[in-house]
């Protein structure tokens, strides 16, 4: 007993201490819903509503409606996509830090959401995988480049972007049906240092950008109905599929936020979304949970798979639960459900301010 109660002291003294930080904002550039009308249902999460957050742009000086000057185009909405990219900043003592956590499933829809939000990628400081699947890498490529040529002529410039992914990286990942379904390939590790990043490998907890973000290493996987992906493979070094259904190489981001708790980024939470806020509130050392941000990867389970989740996620006593990507319908009903007035779901192309 003496040698366990022993260990976990020192594992817990190997956590790196997140700092608190005053504010967070998320500006969520790729989900696969879009929402620009309705209100924010939490009171703890302000949003723009009934398109007023939309850009604007100004009518040709020969062109006359009535007074009007500006006017709202289509082609200036984002895109919905089946993929995950939020843009998080946040301050602390009057200095802000941004980090790109994923980067959504293909190069065109990030670039084309990200110029139609106006946002400047010179901003972006870090980009965080939140694990090897296309759908949350494919525009990694094209987000790094984005970053590097904004910076030329940028007064925030910063270095060099760096990219912090786990350094198991499989060749492909695919579904087994009756017969292998192969993805598409991530980015390889030469793919980014050419696109202009310095990549930084990581399987182990740490903190970035003056302790004020905290990235996991892998999850760890207790709960007996969370299981990962059934059916999933990835090619091996010796050319065969293999079984690879719980994707060990996802790693969750959080922040402790001033005030109300730790904000958890789950990229699909195929450790399960439990054993990923579990395991938060264990790194954050105690910190109550605020929010879990992201996809909590639902939509295809059993009912009894998502009564279990939610029961235990209930547990932890949330103050708002945040599901966007690959939660499902049917988890965002059971939500509102059960615990009325704690979900305020993200969509693509809006930015949520933390209050």
């Amino acid at each position: 007993m003496l040698k366990t109660i022993a260990s976990l002291n020192m594992a817990a003294s190997m956590i790196p201490k997140l700092a608190e930080v005053d504010s967070l904002t998320i500006q969520a550039i790729i989900n696969d819903e879009i929402d620009q009308i309705s209100p924010s249902p939490h009171p703890a999460v302000k949003h723009p509503q009934s398109f007023m957050g939309a850009p604007l742009r100004p009518l040709p000086t020969d062109v006359q409606r009535g007074g009007a000057k500006l006017q709202m185009r289509m082609d200036t909405l984002c895109c919905g996509a089946h993929g995950l990219s939020l843009l998080i900043t946040v301050t602390k003592d009057g200095k802000s830090h941004s980090l790109l956590f994923d980067t959504g499933p293909e190069e065109a829809v990030w670039e084309s959401n990200v110029t139609r939000l106006g946002l400047d990628p010179s901003t972006i400081e870090r980009i965080v995988l939140s694990h090897w699947h296309r759908d949350h890498s494919g525009g990694m490529l094209s987000a790094i480049r984005m970053i590097e040529e904004s910076k030329k002529t940028s007064v925030h410039a910063q270095k060099e972007v760096v990219v912090d992914v786990h350094p198991d990286r499989p060749e492909f990942r695919g579904i087994m049906a009756h017969e292998p379904i192969s993805l598409e390939p991530d980015p390889s590790f030469a793919e980014i240092e050419e696109a202009g990043a310095t990549i930084f490998k990581s399987d182990e907890v740490h903190t970035a950008l003056d302790d004020t973000f905290l990235i996991s290493g892998s999850i760890p996987r207790l709960t007996p109905y969370e299981g990962g992906i059934p059916n999933g493979i990835r090619y091996n070094s010796e050319g065969q599929w293999e079984k690879d259904e719980l994707i060990m190489d996802e790693r969750l981001v959080m922040c402790n936020l001033k005030g109300k708790g730790l904000v958890v980024f789950t990229g699909c939470s195929h450790a399960g979304v439990v054993n990923v806020s579990r395991h938060a509130i264990e790194l954050g050392g105690g910190v109550p949970l605020y929010t879990v941000v992201g996809g909590y990867h639902l939509a295809d389970g059993s009912p009894e798979k998502l009564q279990k989740s939610l029961e235990d996620l209930k547990a932890l006593e949330p103050t708002v639960l945040m599901p966007g990507h690959c939660t499902g319908w049917r988890f965002k009903v059971a939500i509102e459900k059960e615990m009325p007035g704690c979900m305020a779901p993200i969509f693509g192309g809006t930015k949520y301010e933390l209050v």
